[in-house]
């Protein structure tokens, strides 16, 4: 029997698993049929939400010969974005191309005869086969074939479902498709996964567009907006709906079919437990994983954040796994990288949650192994967390024993606060320094009281051992309630103590400084406050911790919003921001958490509220994952947007929201029932019940009289003293108003924030417009104008808009020309007219109006006196005054010069 020889091209290396693929497949009519059935544009499915930005976005990057990739794991609405923007355009049907990619056509030639039909090329990619061009060359003459066509010529090529192509020999004939695509027509590439090629050369040719994730996910307003048929019947609320934004994150496809789910069936479920939601997370998120890789999932979603590192750390314990999370990001799950954190991603909530039900065996010695992990690079609250998770006492107490109670405040205390209920009690008997710990962590949760039992609680012994830092700690708690005098009283004691005896340790003594510089500020003593805030720093800086480096930076920009510099402030806060993104390799801390929040405050006092809209979304979110007492200013600002926008039925669920939070998180009421009631206040004003907001006022009466200032709100004394004047000036009451304005000025005398100034300013204005007359009540106008226009600061304006829209209306001519007075007349619906009535000195009356109309119509005197009822005399004082405002000195003068103005 003859030796059998394989021939040479049948023989496979290890990687030719494409090799098959590429030598051709079945040709044919029948073939040629099938794949045209293929490329045809997918329908939206009815009840999509317009998303019209998004649109114009997609439109914008269709430039001629421009690459448009759209990324973004299943579910996103990838396709559907490009249909809708594509159909708001001007580009029809017979302009776009859309080939729909599966995993057959992962062969060249295959994918050139889509390419063909798609295109209506007369030649076949086969009659190239045949005359021995390569796969190159096929593709080559097909572009020219195209670019010498006349008519017919496409506009946009879409290609979908890139992610599954992964045939060497097909990447490189994309990227020369993308490459040499002929002019006048655009490419769209739609992929779950990253690009298999380069494209720098193209974006620095300006041809190359990305989408992503963060703009394809629903924000929090067009959840709301796509769920109000569900809320108008009932089915939904609106705290439901933001419970639903919160876990989703605008992960549209779930969003879908649980709206679905909720017009269906009355009886509602959890999102993750809903049948269309557990099927598609089930069988189209996570269908083409393995088992093992299933299950390193699932690893992956019992931390809050993971790292490849962290993860291999916890492999052993994880059998059969080896799915690290960049390789599942490559993949295309919804994980998200967390920017300027090196390597660290995050599971999207909804997916997140589904996964960890139910709990896998050998949790509590992967949390122990986290808590290591974290241990070893000295990043204490995570592994005092993780510890906790494992219910290993022992290490809980060891942790708490070399850790410091400072580092707590740059890093998240949700989960210690969460696991405290679970403390047997004769672990914090145990151990003093877990005693202050958790001291520490109830203080920055603004659970005074809890703070205050646990360090009241303790032996004589061990209060003397410890003495600074429970002083350091007491001061922090002063502060937190609002007291400046005794906080200040209680951190220079500490610092003492620390001194004298070498206790407090670095870290302790940078929170001492901030709380100085946080007290010094609410005092007025801004340049003290400044010199505590740099020794802050200093110490910051010494002990490597950027996260109360972070901190020192929130608290600098505070002295800044105290001075009203808000440009400064918003500089500050930008470059803290982009110091904390250069550490990698670590979790997300409180302070640049308050970076971003005070940074919202900053856009929303400048009147940038869609800049301070997509920010606060992020810290909002980490704020209440992290149980930052942070999340009542962003709540705060929440509320005041809505405000500004009329969206006062908003306004007051976000009210009722901050209200439940503070309740469930058993934060002090002293903290926040101010805060919520002045916020209240605001708004039933600006509904005209006043009696509601009389009685919300009435309410602030002893937080108004113990004079507190809070670390989050210093601008909160001031303000409840302004609601009482508006509140008086809403009843007609100018002279308790006037008294009350006064008070303010001699009760703060020097240490009003400015921002609290200028509130006081223009209510000075209005309470002057009634006293001595517009012309007086417009130069105060004008001049407040002039000082809130160097920094933007348009929040007093918008908060006061009811109170000020008729000097407004009167003063805006006179307003000086710029962006500051553009925002104005945006705020106060308010357009200048060139040369018009604006530009008079002083405005004319009502009644002058009249007489001025008749005038024109050359009555005379005792005509215009017999018309309007009234005396000779009269009309002649009338005329005089309308004379001198128009400065003229005849009536045909008066008519010609106010036809000029537009008076007539």
């Amino acid at each position: 029997m003859g030796q059998c020889v394989k021939p040479f091209n049948d023989g496979c290396a290890a990687n030719d698993e494409f090799q098959s693929a590429n030598s051709g497949l079945q040709r044919g009519e029948l073939v040629r049929d099938l794949l045209r059935q293929r490329v045809q544009i997918p329908a939206v499915p009815p009840g999509s939400l317009a998303r019209p930005k998004l649109d114009r976005k997609i439109a914008e990057a269709l430039n001629s010969s421009s690459v448009l990739f759209i990324e973004a794991p299943c579910g996103y609405g990838k396709s559907h974005a490009v249909v809708s923007a594509l159909g708001g355009s001007g580009v029809s049907g017979d302009q776009t191309r859309w080939i729909a990619l599966n995993a057959q056509d992962n062969a060249p030639s295959r994918f050139l005869t889509l390419l063909a039909i798609a295109l209506n090329l007369p030649e076949t990619p086969e009659q190239g086969y045949q005359s021995g061009a390569t796969f190159s060359d096929t593709l080559a003459m097909m572009q020219v074939a195209l670019a010498r066509k006349s008519a017919g010529q496409p506009r946009v090529l879409v290609l979908d479902n890139l992610q599954n192509l992964g045939n060497p020999a097909v990447v490189e004939l994309l990227q020369q498709l993308v490459a040499d695509f002929p002019a006048g027509t655009s490419i769209v590439l739609i992929s779950r996964k990253a690009l298999p090629f380069e494209t720098h050369g193209l974006e620095l040719e300006n041809r190359f567009t990305r989408i992503g994730t963060e703009a394809l996910e629903f924000s929090r307003s067009e959840t709301f907006e796509f769920f109000l048929p569900a809320m108008a019947g009932s089915q939904l609320t609106s705290v439901a709906v933001d419970n639903l934004y919160d876990i989703t994150e605008g992960w549209a496809t779930p969003l879908a079919l649980y709206r679905r789910e909720v017009a269906r069936n009355p009886e509602r479920k959890p999102i993750q437990e809903t049948a269309g939601v557990e099927r598609f997370l089930k069988e189209s998120v996570l269908g083409g994983l393995t088992p093992g890789q299933l299950r390193s999932l699932r690893g992956i979603a019992e931390l809050e954040l993971c790292s490849d590192e962290l993860f291999l750390a916890l492999e052993s314990l994880l059998p059969d796994s080896g799915f690290v999370p960049s390789q599942a990001v490559d993949r295309g799950l919804p994980l998200k990288p967390m920017p300027g954190r090196g390597r660290w991603y995050r599971l999207n909530p909804l997916m997140q949650e589904w996964l960890r039900a139910p709990m896998m065996a050998g949790y509590a010695g992967r949390m122990l192994q986290a808590s290591r992990w974290f241990g070893v690079r000295d990043q204490f609250p995570e592994a005092l967390k993780y510890a906790l998770l494992a219910g290993d006492a022992d290490e809980v107490i060891r942790i708490a024993s070399e850790g410091s109670e400072a580092l707590l405040l740059g890093q998240d205390t949700a989960s210690l606060l969460r696991l405290r209920k679970s403390l047997p009690a004769q672990l914090l008997e145990r151990s003093a320094r877990l005693r202050i710990v958790y001291s520490w962590v109830h203080a920055i949760g603004g659970q005074f009281r809890q703070a205050r039992a646990l360090i009241e609680g303790l032996p004589e012994s061990d209060r003397e051992e410890h003495a600074a830092r429970i002083c350091a700690l007491k001061a922090f708690i002063l502060r937190g309630e609002g007291s400046v005098g005794p906080a200040l009283e209680m951190a220079d004691r500490a610092l003492k103590e620390g001194g004298k005896e070498g206790e407090l340790s670095t870290q302790g003594q940078l929170v001492t400084q901030m709380v100085r510089s946080s007290a010094l500020c609410a005092a007025g003593r801004f340049q003290e406050a400044r010199e505590a805030n740099r020794r802050a720093a200093r110490l910051a800086r010494e002990a490597g911790d950027s996260g109360s480096e972070a901190l020192a930076v929130y608290a600098h920009a505070r002295i800044e919003l105290g001075k009203g510099a808000l440009k400064h402030a918003e500089q500050l806060l930008r470059t803290g921001l982009d110091t904390a993104m250069q550490e990698l390799a670590r979790p997300a801390r409180i302070g640049e958490t308050r970076l971003q929040l005070n940074l919202v405050l900053v856009l929303w006092h400048q009147g940038r509220e869609a800049e301070a809209d997509r920010l606060l979304v992020t810290c909002g979110r980490h704020a209440e994952q992290t149980r930052d007492l942070g999340l009542l200013l962003a709540m705060t600002i929440r509320v005041l947007m809505c405000r500004a926008q009329g969206r006062l039925e908003d306004a007051f669920v976000w009210i009722g929201r901050a209200e439940r939070t503070m309740h469930s998180w058993q934060v002090d009421e002293s903290l926040f029932v101010p805060v919520l009631e002045a916020l209240k206040a605001s708004c039933w004003l600006a509904q005209n019940q006043i009696d509601s907001a009389g009685q919300a006022v009435s309410k602030l009466a002893p937080y108004r009289e113990a004079g507190c200032v809070p670390e989050l709100f210093p601008m909160m004394p001031g303000l409840l003293d302004c609601l009482q004047v508006r509140i008086d000036l809403a009843r007609g009451d100018l002279i308790r108003a006037r008294e009350t304005l006064q008070g303010i000025r001699e009760r703060y005398e020097g240490t009003i924030p400015w921002g609290v100034e200028l509130h006081m300013r223009l209510l000075e204005a209005v309470i002057v417009q009634d006293e001595k007359g517009p012309v007086v009540a417009q130069k105060v106008l004008s001049a407040v104008v002039l000082e809130a226009a160097r920094e933007h600061f348009i929040s007093p304006f918008s908060e006061l808009r009811g109170e000020l829209q008729e000097l407004m209306e009167k003063g805006f001519g006179q307003l000086l020309e710029g962006p500051f007075k553009e925002a104005l007349g945006n705020l106060f619906e308010l357009k200048p007219k060139a040369g018009g009535a604006e530009a008079l000195a002083e405005p004319i009356s009502e009644r002058e109006q009249g007489v001025l109309e008749l005038i024109a119509k050359g009555l005379s005197n005792q005509e215009i006196a017999d018309r309007l009822h009234i005396s000779l005399h009269t009309v002649k004082t009338h005329a005089r005054r309308i004379n001198a405002k128009l400065e003229v000195k005849s009536r045909t003068q008066a008519t010609v010069r106010a036809r000029e103005l537009g008076l007539l």
